[in-house]
């Protein structure tokens, strides 16, 4: 990030802008260098928007006010008032860069899971409405030399970018871990006793092109920000820059403390950010569950017994739960036999698990019995999967075609007047149906009003009764005769197509066609 020397400040109300004191200088840097060297400045915001994001995107309640709550505990450096008031706009952060705060804490205090993580973003009497991509870091022990156990970024999806209306605004972005997603940030002890949050700028409103020789517009972006109350930890803010050579800040980029910047580039006050945090060993009936798959989350002990799993103690953490999928049936195709097993062991000798909860007391490893068939016969003897690919209704374990009674199969039941019902032979019968056999419906696929099942394979049945007689014969005639020698097609009266050969021509050949079919009875 570029820093330049700074003026002489003079803070008023309202949103006034004014130059940043950055204290004695150590080091002139040339003229040249200067012009590359943005100037923060500090800005008055009475009003702070917040903005609760998580990362799954799930509504969360964020504290907002940074009290904490039960055994919660907040992290800070600063002493900025969160919700409005003064804060130096770091103007030259460019994208990729990152402002990151280290915080040391007592080693009883570890496992500690991450709850909140709040940061002030800013803008100086910006001309548009700004768009800002941005990403949160948590690292357990510092940034520089720490390990990043999770990353958060905006994509407009789940995690909304950050946009701010034209003036002068801040934005309080408060990220949050939603309790009840099973992927906890959780910091366990390491040789520096601390953790470190960070925010990163992904992309800006409008970076110009080197940002280490013209920084991001001062009045088209949001940045992050500093305390106006001066430097209290040194030691514990941190910057990553961009590697803008020997006059960049710092040097040749990555990571540094304040403390190690030169003075002309190092920020006068704290980066405007906080944590909030848990102690798992200070949470009551908060730990390690262990559920039956072998797989660990953290979970009250009410929400661990719902879910069937083992809760490890006050406390836990998953890394030394020791979690292992209990034991379920394990059937041997071999031998038929059944073992309780875990189901790495099953597997590892040949037998097949049964799945969580299941025991051999209560399991049937192999299951037969009887299947009713579509066509309302029995097969006996025979697997749930067997019965399922012959299309058949699986009847029970142990049960057998004696015992069981197979339902009659049902079909379309075609009727006289062209309605439809399905219903079995004997059924279709009786109600004067013409029954369209096992299986078929009642559907209209090309919904002429008929039923699909219900429409004669047989042209020669004219009046699509189903039947062919004297009835087709006449229906015909009658609209042959009022329809030869006239171009097709032609219905006549009866409702009959007599273009019967579908020449477009009503003549002789259509009453040969007709007549050829009808003789041969179809």
């Amino acid at each position: 990030m570029m820093i330049a020397r700074a003026a002489s400040m003079a803070l008023v109300s309202g949103l006034v802008i004014s130059g940043l004191a950055s204290g004695a200088i150590a080091q002139q840097p040339s003229e040249a260098d200067a012009k590359r060297r943005p100037v923060p400045v500090t800005i008055h915001a009475p009003k702070v928007e917040f903005r609760p994001i998580s990362g799954t995107g799930v509504e969360v309640e964020a504290p907002g006010d940074g009290t904490t709550r039960d055994c919660a505990a907040v992290s800070t450096h600063t002493d900025a008032n969160f919700a409005g008031g003064s804060f130096v706009v770091q103007a030259g952060f460019a994208e990729g860069e990152i402002a990151a705060s280290e915080y040391v804490l007592d080693p009883s205090k570890f496992p500690i899971k991450i709850d909140l993580c709040e940061f002030i973003i800013a803008q100086s009497a910006a001309i548009v409405s700004t768009t800002t991509h941005w990403s949160v870091l948590v690292w357990q022990g510092p940034p520089g030399t720490g390990t990043l156990v999770a990353s958060y970024s905006s994509d407009d999806i789940v995690i909304p970018h950050l946009r701010m209306p034209p003036g002068t605004q801040g934005t309080n972005v408060q990220f949050l871990i939603d309790p009840g997603d099973p992927d906890q940030i959780i910091i366990n002890a390491n040789p520096t006793n601390s953790f470190s949050i960070g925010f990163r700028i992904d992309k800006h409103n409008n970076q110009t092109a080197n940002p280490c020789f013209t920084a991001p517009p001062s009045n088209q972006n949001a940045f992050p920000t500093t305390d106006i109350s001066g430097l209290a930890q040194p030691t514990r803010n941190w910057l990553f820059g961009l590697n803008c050579g020997s006059f960049g800040c710092p040097p040749n980029g990555g990571w540094a403390r304040f403390s190690t910047l030169a003075s002309f580039c190092r920020p006068t006050g704290d980066w405007v950010m906080r944590a909030t945090w848990t102690s798992l060993a200070c949470t009551p009936g908060v730990g390690a569950c262990c559920l039956p798959d072998g797989s660990c989350l953290i979970a009250t002990t009410t929400d661990c017994a719902n879910a069937n799993g083992v809760f490890k103690g006050d406390g836990s953490t998953c890394a030394t739960a020791g979690c292992t999928a209990a034991s379920q049936a394990c059937c041997f195709p071999a031998t038929g036999g059944c073992l309780n097993l875990s189901p790495s062991d099953c597997t590892t000798a040949g037998g097949v698990p049964g799945g969580v909860g299941t025991a051999c007391a209560t399991f049937t490893c192999f299951p037969k019995g009887a299947c009713c068939l579509p066509d309302g016969s029995c097969i006996g003897n025979i697997s749930p999967t067997d019965c399922g690919s012959l299309g058949g209704t699986y009847q029970g374990n142990n049960t057998s075609c004696g015992s069981v009674n197979c339902p009659p199969p049902t079909g379309a039941c075609c009727f006289p007047n062209g309605s439809c019902l399905v219903l079995t032979q004997a059924d279709c019968g009786t109600a004067g149906g013409a029954w369209a056999g096992i299986a078929t419906t009642c559907a209209d696929g090309n919904g002429n009003g008929t039923a699909d099942a219900c429409e004669s394979d047989c042209r020669a049945d004219v009046n699509g009764d189903g039947e062919l007689d004297i009835l087709d014969f006449l229906d015909f005639f009658d609209s042959f005769g009022e329809c030869s020698g006239l171009p097709g097609p032609c219905v006549g009266g009866s409702g009959v197509d007599a273009d019967y050969n579908e020449d477009l021509l009503v003549d002789i050949l259509d009453l040969l066609d007709f007549m050829d079919d009808f003789g041969r009875g179809c």
